[in-house]
């Protein structure tokens, strides 16, 4: 027997996975009941009536910002090949990128950013080895830019709690500390380490030169605002920008702990926890249910088509490699 194999037999290791399965499920359980007590009260049709005022020069607008943020996430795979020096042209890896995106926001990490990123990405000729490198690019763009834009807002108390949750703004200001400090000291590491090759897992990650984590920490930056920026535009119009940032990035990070795809009832749940002393909660969710169908649901139909157009590529590929081998 391997050494990792009685690793994955001991008890503590038992018992941290379910202790994670036990605070995911109970995370799960607080969410849904924080959902249902403050969804029970809303009125429904005032909901509908201010899906039905939404004009169409503010949906076209919407969308604007949907192709722009999704473009830019897509572009971390840019930055992914200059990394690798991979020979994929730059509209094939955007395609690849922006469908697996999309897979990613509905479906959930395992299924878009990782299953299909590696499907799609080897069948177009890639190594496993290369893929993993593109997707540590991504990774760590987006959550570089998450934790700089977090950093800012938490750290200057942006993030206009509700007057029950103030106890909470010390912590919340110490946490956004943290994350700049994390940020820096990447972006440090990038520009004055002398160690530039890590080995994690049997994969060789190579530390990237400040210039392309500056980049990383700009894109992620970017999306992440993007998205929010969308949102600001569905909800009524006096809202303070930063606190709608700083509730996106909240409500990402527990989508995240709940392992929900599209983080279906958190993102939610979070916003009417935290702006219902604000606005009407039929207003915010009115903008949350239109901020999904703009930003979710129309990208992944294009997704649908773009997938099936570079599967049929993938087995194009496929064929001549055999018949050259033939």
């Amino acid at each position: 027997m391997k050494v990792s194999d009685i690793d994955r037999l001991k008890p503590s290791s038992t018992w941290r996975r379910w202790l994670k399965r036990g605070a995911t499920l109970v995370f799960f359980v607080l969410v849904a009941m924080l959902l249902f007590s403050l969804a029970r009260n809303v009125d429904w049709t005032q909901v509908l009536e201010t899906l039905r005022g939404y004009s169409p020069l503010l949906l076209l607008a919407g969308a604007g910002i949907t192709v722009a943020s999704h473009a830019v996430f897509s572009s971390y795979d840019l930055l992914g090949k200059r990394y690798t020096g991979h020979l994929l042209s730059a509209p094939r890896v955007l395609l690849v990128a922006f469908v697996c995106y999309a897979f990613n926001l509905n479906l959930g990490a395992w299924v878009g950013g990782l299953a299909m990123r590696y499907r799609l990405y080897t069948r177009l000729g890639l190594g496993v080895s290369t893929v993993t490198r593109i997707l540590s690019v991504s990774l760590i763009a987006n959550w570089l830019g998450y934790m700089l834009l977090a950093g800012t807002v938490f750290s200057f108390r942006l993030l206009g709690l509700p007057p029950s949750w103030q106890i909470g703004a010390t912590g919340l200001q110490l946490i956004g500390v943290g994350l700049l400090a994390l940020s820096f000291a990447y972006l440090a590491a990038c520009r004055f380490s002398r160690r530039r090759v890590w080995h994690v897992r049997g994969h060789e990650i190579v530390l990237p030169p400040l210039r392309l984590a500056l980049m990383q920490a700009l894109l992620g930056a970017a999306n992440w605002t993007l998205m929010a920026a969308l949102i600001y535009l569905l909800l009524p119009s006096g809202m303070f920008f930063p606190s709608v940032l700083g509730i996106l990035l909240i409500s990402s990070i527990a989508g995240v702990v709940t392992h929900i795809p599209a983080g279906l009832g958190v993102l939610e749940a979070v916003f009417l926890a935290l702006l219902q002393h604000q606005i009407a909660k039929s207003e915010i969710l009115a903008a949350l249910i239109a901020y999904r169908a703009v930003y979710f649901l129309l990208p992944l139909t294009v997704a649908c088509v773009v997938y099936l157009l570079l599967e049929r590529k993938g087995r194009q590929r496929k064929r001549e490699e055999v018949s050259q081998h033939g």
